[in-house]
């Protein structure tokens, strides 16, 4: 697997990970150095991880990684634990099974040569390359050129450090060039200039086409009692700390902020990562080298009516249980929204439901309000029903909600979620996309359905013509009465019954028209 200009080291950790990761192979020895020329096939036999290279403390692996069972990714794995710290995500994975290769001449790719193409690449072809690929005891992966000789330090071309996935760990900087983003990139976490903040990210097929926004559901900023955040004096940045504590800087010195683990400053020195989680909170943690375990100590969002997963769409959360009801009937239980949430990027200007064709549904709550309207654009209103006309003339707005306390219209530019029970002066009015107009943006899926439900309706037709022309008006008028029941089976355009957890709006997205 090695080429031959490479330093080969044995890896101590491999074999107790590969047994802690479900058996298959057992690799004995792994590449300390990739220069120019190097390749790697991927070997389908591993089970979970097959290594390529290792740093030089044998606690760090770079190698595939096996992902939800059937898909491959490339990855930095801490050995003892099996976590992996570092992960490319490539935009079109490849699956397990498939014959990939890792190669190396002057860029890391990632390709599958079957269906020749790149699956993932670190981009330093783009200048003139680099001379080697090592893996630091830190973890970072970098793609390096030049020094060595005469004491020279080499340059970095590329480094894991600056593409972080859902974790950073201890001395890696986040800036705002860079962001967490979970595995399935639902949710976020960004730099701002004094702050950082936690978001729910549109789907992809979204960004770009107006209709819906990143939606901001927790934000810390710097108090700046050490340090002062300067206009123009450079980006900012977050570190996680050996002492326990994450910092925000501006430049090197005393931090303008730091938010405090539990074991800040007491004296423990271990690896330390924080990880955006796929629930979407954000955790910080440490490794407990004698109980061999990640032991928690930080968690940003506590309540959960706080996160956007607890409740998902079109549903409301009662603190401080987190019980969830439904936005259209308060009653616990399956069927919260009978329409997928979002569309194909077009806005919401048109016909309101009511009718075939029309875009969306109209429903009304009293006693609710956003859990993140800190976050949320406002609007001095005269009234609930002015505030709601606001919203309705505006094609990006899926929803308001009216404070009769303040006179404060708040409107969210994303698919109603993070809603909580309030007092009765809160109003809130609410978009939803009827199950025509869902359909519709689904594309060339949603015409393949079409097609084979056309289809099935042909051979229904003759078959059903056999029986006689009542039996078949009967069986029509029944569809259509249940087809209606799934939207309006009560005058707020949603389905009736007990809740159900339908995620947030973009694994909602997702699940029906956008899926990637």
């Amino acid at each position: 697997m090695e080429a031959a200009r490479c330093f080969v080291v044995l890896c101590v950790a491999v074999a107790a990970a590969l047994a802690s990761l479900g058996g298959g192979a057992v690799e004995a020895a792994a590449a300390q150095e990739m220069r120019r020329g190097f390749s790697a096939a991927h070997d389908r036999s591993y089970s979970q991880f097959e290594q390529v290279l290792c740093d030089p403390t044998g606690v760090f692996a770079l190698g595939f990684l096996r992902v939800n069972s059937t898909m491959l990714d490339l990855a930095v794995v801490h050995l003892p634990s099996s976590f992996p710290l570092w992960r490319a995500i490539p935009d079109r994975p490849a699956q397990w099974s498939a014959p990939a290769s890792l190669s190396f001449d002057g860029d890391l790719v990632l390709t599958d040569p079957a269906a020749n193409k790149v699956l993932w690449s670190a981009g330093a072809a783009a200048g003139a390359g680099g001379d080697r690929v090592v893996l630091l005891n830190t973890s970072n992966l970098q793609i390096q050129s030049g020094g060595g000789g005469g004491g020279s330090l080499p340059g970095i071309v590329w480094q894991s450090f600056d593409a972080s996935s859902e974790t950073i760990v201890q001395g890696q900087n986040l800036t705002s060039a860079a962001a967490l983003y979970t595995s399935d990139r639902r949710f976020s976490m960004r730099m701002g200039t004094s702050y950082f903040g936690l978001y729910i990210e549109p789907p992809a097929s979204s960004s770009g086409g107006g209709g819906v926004a990143a939606a901001m559901y927790w934000k810390h900023t710097a108090l700046q009692a050490k340090a002062a955040i300067v206009d123009g004096g450079g980006p900012t940045y977050a570190r996680v700390e050996p002492d326990g504590y994450l910092a925000m800087y501006q430049k090197e010195g005393p931090p303008a902020d730091i938010i405090s683990f539990d074991t800040f400053n007491h004296g423990v020195r271990a690896l330390r990562r924080m990880t955006l989680e796929a629930d979407g909170n954000l955790r910080a943690y440490y490794w407990d080298s004698t109980g061999s375990r990640w032991v928690l100590d930080y968690t940003a969002i506590t309540d959960p009516c706080g996160l956007p997963t607890t409740c998902g769409a079109y549903a409301v959360c009662v603190p401080p249980s987190g019980r969830c009801a439904c936005l259209a009937n308060a009653t616990d239980g399956s069927g919260c929204a009978a329409a997928s949430v979002g569309g194909g990027g077009g806005g919401l200007c048109g016909r309101t439901g009511g009718e075939v064709g029309g875009l969306y549904w109209e429903v009304r709550r009293q006693r609710v309000e956003p859990a993140n309207k800190e976050f949320l654009p406002f609007e001095h209103s005269p009234s609930a029903a002015d505030c709601e006309a606001r919203c309705a003339r505006n094609c990006s707005c899926w929803g308001a909600v009216y404070s009769n306390g303040t006179g404060y219209c708040y409107l969210m530019d994303y698919p109603a979620q993070m809603m909580v029970a309030a007092d009765e002066r809160k109003v809130g009015y609410f978009k939803v996309r009827s199950l025509e107009e869902a359909a519709a943006a689904s594309g060339g899926r949603a015409a393949g359905v079409k097609a084979a439900l056309l289809a099935v309706g042909v051979t229904v037709l003759v078959a059903a013509a056999a029986f006689g022309a009542y039996r078949v008006w009967k069986r029509r008028c029944r569809t259509a009465v249940d087809a209606r029941r799934q939207v309006v089976a009560d005058d707020e355009g949603l389905s009736p019954g007990p809740y159900k957890n339908l995620g947030s709006f973009s694994s909602v997205e997702l699940s029906s028209s956008f899926r990637r």
